[in-house]
């Protein structure tokens, strides 16, 4: 056996050494690809802007001259340049001190009035007006930077600007925790309420009845804030570290609650809602008032997210009903959000996934039971774009419609409140986004896959039917520089049944007499899906590294979002799972059908939850997964942000937390593993990081650990990147990596 074990190793050996992969020319090579596959691409990127009121648009096309900006009459089919470009850069380089070529000009923030004779934007950090006919440009003055805000900052909603009433004759505001209102002919004061605190105040987001008689208000009972720290230990501003600290609730932290308050401000009245139907709080938000001004609704989101409740309190009585109550035994996916109330009629619609899809509802908001499932199939509703009550019609987008092809294709359907009167707007096979004019008369349409280069149509809204051709993507230049398509592919997952869909890339000198080893990009989160379906010429998580000598692969596993609910439930308190029973599936399919797939040597690498899901694919699946590159993982659940984590795996806190662990099972890892942090990510905990590399510590593992100063949430940057090369080329390969010097790129 062990004589057998040698010639094994030496025979890969040799194959690595006869293949010369991960050579200095291979990563020069994967260095310079993205330049070289720069501007290649013509007559794609279609971006329109409607122009307000109006059936025209603009937007930019990119040609081999450079950019030409130009507007298009969808009533008359005709299209020509938005201004002189040479007129317009001229006066731009005088006023602004920048010259401006005219074939490139880049119009930032840009603005188009109705007549488009005014254009109004952003060049060289300052704001402009131009006028056309009279070619003149004023300078509107410095743009300022925008302020950084803290994503995950909390809001207590303890200020808020002063709201006046319909009839403009009062104003209510927050003064010393309570609810005041003030005459505004007189200046006159009143209390509404004297039991709130700092301990227990009213939110500053006031609502008035629609009748101005009535003032509806949250009453909140704040939670300890949970804070992370780091220290920034090479800050640009000073010599000395800093340390950093920002909100950051986590799993199982106690959250403020919420209580609906209604004053009546004319009878004096007041009336506390009775909790009964929303105990037990994620969150609770409103308000909504009903027309007659009888009712509020708001919507309670339950604590584990197994219940989503639209209710209505009563602003003449204080009693609390419920309208709609959605429920599940895993998860309401309430993330997946659409209600439109139809007041005229007095229904609601609704987005829901209680059937397995998501799809829309048509609810008797009275009674509150369901007058009709508005669409209906095994396909999934993406967004809802526009109701038209005076037509009982919804456009919206979906996905998953036509048989076999890609479920994951995005095309844009019209139907009745009914539910018939179904139509495709946009019939061609691939990933649509389409634009509507404001009327929703016209709308502009762009597809692609990510091996079909994009197309640009004006359709009419009503039918589908193409008004006018628009732009149809040059990608000869691309294929000249040695571009070569990703393949998507579709093979069976873990119940030998579900199709798992993902896309391949080679790398542009293939030879397929060749042996590849294979590494996955994966982000495998719940809540979205991940592989890309639209045209890209460089992908920058796939294209460059595949220049080392490998086959590049990314995909869908069971977990991820828009297919069935039960798809996605895979991951329910099993974010461990991360699909990974289908990707071994799914390469293995790979390597049946092609034999330069090496599947005894596959990489992984990911950040954030792939960087969870990357360190999890070497402890849990070693026998596939030979190394792993994990950046910004968060690698143990109780760590990370309680929104994205409660709502997967669930509340309270269970077992099933120590069991996705990437801590609590590092004592399993027999495989190469990179960890890669960002300093001062505020993003993922950087502690969740260190937690798991002393959990290695302890169980004597060997790992590598790339710290990033100052850093925020990242893949590693370029210096990680190159780290992560050097990685899989020493690894996978088997080579050493050629030094630094020899493969940088010259600045």
């Amino acid at each position: 056996m062990k004589k057998f074990l040698t010639l094994s190793l030496n025979a890969w050996l040799l194959g690595a050494m006869l293949y010369a992969q991960g050579t200095v020319e291979d990563y020069q090579r994967a260095f310079s690809l993205r330049d070289k596959f720069k501007d290649k691409v013509f007559y794609s990127d279609v971006n329109p802007q409607w122009i307000a009121s109006t059936h025209r648009f603009w937007y930019v096309r990119n040609t081999p001259q450079g950019k030409v900006y130009v507007i298009t009459d969808a009533e008359k089919k005709t299209r020509k340049e938005l201004f002189d470009h040479a007129a317009l850069a001229k006066a731009l380089s005088a006023a602004s001190g920048k010259t401006a070529d005219a074939k490139q000009l880049w119009l930032q923030s840009l603005q188009v009035n109705k007549g488009a004779d005014s254009l109004q934007f952003t060049f060289n950090d300052t704001k402009w007006l131009y006028l056309q006919k009279s070619n003149k440009l004023k300078n509107l003055g410095k743009v300022e930077p925008p302020k950084q805000n803290y994503w995950a900052a909390g809001d207590d909603e303890r200020e808020g600007a002063p709201v006046q009433s319909p009839d403009g004759k009062q104003t209510a505001f927050i003064k010393n925790y309570n609810v005041y209102i003030k005459e505004n002919a007189t200046g006159k004061e009143k209390a509404l309420s004297n039991d709130g605190s700092n301990g227990e105040y009213y939110s500053a987001y006031l609502s008035w009845s629609p009748d101005s008689k009535k003032v509806a208000a949250m009453k909140i009972r704040p939670a300890e804030k949970h804070f992370i720290y780091f220290v920034e230990s090479s800050p640009t501003d000073q010599f000395q570290p800093k340390l950093q600290k920002r909100d950051y609730f986590k799993p199982g932290d106690a959250l403020p609650v919420k209580c609906p308050h209604i004053f009546d401000v004319t009878g004096g009245k007041e009336f506390e809602a009775s909790n009964d139907l929303f105990c037990s709080q994620f969150d609770l938000r409103g308000f909504d008032w009903n027309p007659d001004s009888k009712s509020v609704t708001f919507e309670y989101n339950q604590r584990g997210h197994q219940a989503f409740r639209v209710l209505e309190m009563s602003a003449e009585t204080g009693k609390v009903r419920t309208v709609i109550n959605e429920t599940s035994k895993t998860f309401v996916n309430y993330n997946r959000y659409f209600r439109k109330n139809l007041d005229k009629t007095n229904e609601i619609i609704w987005m829901s996934e209680r059937d397995n899809w998501n799809h829309l509802y048509l609810y008797d908001r009275q009674s509150g039971e369901v007058k009709n499932q508005i669409t209906k199939g095994e396909w999934y509703v993406r967004e809802v774009l526009d109701v038209n009550e005076a037509k009982r019609e919804i456009t919206f987008s979906a996905n998953g419609m036509v048989p076999n092809e890609d479920p994951y294709l995005i095309r844009y359907y019209r139907i009745k409140f009914d539910g018939t009167g179904l139509t495709c707007l946009t019939p061609e096979e691939g990933m649509h986004q389409a634009w509507f004019s404001e009327d929703k008369k016209y709308l502009v349409d762009v597809y692609s896959m990510v091996n079909k280069a994009p197309v640009a149509v004006l359709r009419d809204a009503q039918d589908g039917k193409i008004a006018m051709p628009l732009e149809k993507a040059d990608i000869t230049e691309l294929l000249k520089a040695g571009w070569i398509a990703p393949e998507p592919f579709v093979a069976k997952g873990r119940d030998g049944k579900t199709d798992i869909w993902g896309i391949v890339y080679r790398p542009t000198n293939f030879d397929p007499n060749k042996k590849y080893p294979v590494i996955e990009y994966i982000y495998a989160g719940p809540g979205s899906q991940y592989t890309p379906k639209t045209f890209i010429s460089y992908n920058r998580n796939l294209s460059a590294i595949s220049e080392l000598g490998f086959v590049m692969v990314q995909l869908d596993g069971m977990g991820t979002s828009f297919r069935s609910k039960a798809f996605e439930e895979v991951c329910y308190k099993n974010l461990k799972d991360a699909g990974f029973p289908d990707r071994i599936a799914w390469t293995n399919a790979l390597a049946t059908k092609y034999s330069f797939v090496d599947t005894a040597r596959i990489g992984i690498f990911g950040a954030s939850a792939g960087g969870q899901e990357a360190m999890g694919a070497v402890l849990f699946h070693p026998e596939h997964y030979k190394a792993a590159y994990s950046s910004c993982g968060c690698h143990d659940n109780r760590m990370d942000k309680i929104w994205w984590n409660e709502q997967w795996m669930s509340y309270p806190i269970g077992k099933e937390y120590s069991e996705c662990s990437n801590v609590d099972n590092a004592y399993r890892l027999n495989r190469p593993l990179m960890l890669v942090v960002g300093e001062v990510d505020d993003n993922v905990d950087p502690a969740s990081t260190m937690q798991v590399c002393n959990a290695l510590i302890k169980s004597n593992k060997d790992f590598e650990l790339v710290v990033l100063p100052g850093t925020n949430h990242t893949m590693g940057g370029d210096y990680g990147e190159h780290k992560r090369y050097d990685f899989f080329v020493k690894n996978l390969i088997g080579v050493n990596p050629p030094g630094w010097d020899k493969v940088m790129p010259k600045k």
